[in-house]
């Protein structure tokens, strides 16, 4: 008998902070969020941020430590603090005040990292990390590292002002996958000169977005979510839409951040789109029926979402 194939390699860089929610602080930022999920899907998912000496900073190493992410690439910065972001929250959506200059803002790219870029399977990676020419530099060489085979996922995740023309355009370069919410996409568009208006958000406009990115970018596949009316994913042979899977919202923050994992998870496994999207809509869901971004995860709710998706190949 073969022996088990080992956890594929998958790597969050960017961002890890404290979400300062109405109700507490709570452990996330976009590419860690995405590292809990690729853990909890079964990856060896790695957290690649930075964060202070200070109280929170060593928080935030404990609460990752008890969740399964590999920290041992977790950088500390002597100089600057823990990010934090205070999020309010207007009919269960959440709005951002994103502190700056934090630790994240000075990711280094150090020997080890560039060898973990080496062996990674997946990258995910987003504008807001990259705000800081430090950062930007870090994960432009980061992603630079990595294999030929791997996929990078370029979760755009836009937040004013913190991204640019240069930053996006530059990140398209590198996509394997591309993520955006639905009212990313005509923001998009717009921002690189491909179009894009106030009825961008139809689900005609947004198929043809997708396909202006495919035409214009070396992007292999591109994923539009869109809350609970499910998500759109389109490559240059296919395309698939997902209606979403009916929840009670509590808050949606990290809901899409897990889609994305899942989004990866199922993609390195070679499923077809059909299983991708369910498999992002139903783990995107659950997330965004549970308060915060990193929701304990029973063994019982685990196997049935995952029998839920069902079986390829």
């Amino acid at each position: 008998m073969a022996p088990p194939a080992q956890p594929k390699l998958v790597v969050g860089i960017g961002e890890l902070l404290w979400d300062l929610l109405p109700s507490g602080p709570r452990l996330g930022g976009t590419v860690s969020n995405f590292a809990v999920m690729a853990g909890r899907l079964g990856s060896h998912a790695i957290c690649a941020s930075r964060i202070g000496t200070d109280d929170l900073g060593g928080r935030a190493r404990n609460g990752l430590s008890q969740l399964p992410v590999d920290t041992a690439f977790l950088q500390t910065d002597p100089q600057h603090a823990t990010g934090t972001v205070s999020v309010q929250l207007k009919d269960g959506q959440p709005q951002y005040d994103i502190k700056e200059p934090v630790a994240w803002d000075f990711l280094e790219l150090s020997p080890d990292w560039l060898d973990l870029a080496a062996g990674a399977a997946a990258v995910c990676f987003g504008t807001l990390a990259q705000r800081h020419s430090v950062s930007r530099h870090t994960i432009a060489g980061f992603l630079a590292a990595t294999a030929p085979a791997c996929v990078r996922v370029f979760d755009v995740n836009l937040r004013a002002p913190f991204y640019s023309a240069g930053v996006v355009e530059r990140s398209l370069q590198l996509t394997t996958l591309l993520k955006m919410n639905d009212t990313e996409m005509p923001r998009m568009l717009s921002l690189l000169g491909l179009g894009g208006d106030a009825e961008g958000t139809t689900p005609e406009a947004l198929l043809a977005g997708a396909r202006k990115m495919l035409e214009h970018y070396p992007v292999h596949l591109v994923c539009v979510t869109m809350g609970g009316s499910g998500s759109l994913l389109v490559t240059r042979e296919q395309v698939h839409r997902h209606p979403g899977i009916p929840v009670q919202v509590v808050d949606t923050v990290g809901s899409g951040d897990a889609f994305t994992a899942a989004l990866t998870h199922y993609y390195l496994q070679n499923a077809p789109l059909s299983v991708i999207s369910d498999a992002g809509n139903r783990w995107g869901s659950w997330v965004a029926s549970q308060p915060g971004a990193m929701p304990p995860l029973d063994p019982a709710t685990h196997e049935r979402i995952t029998a839920a998706i069902g079986h390829f190949g």
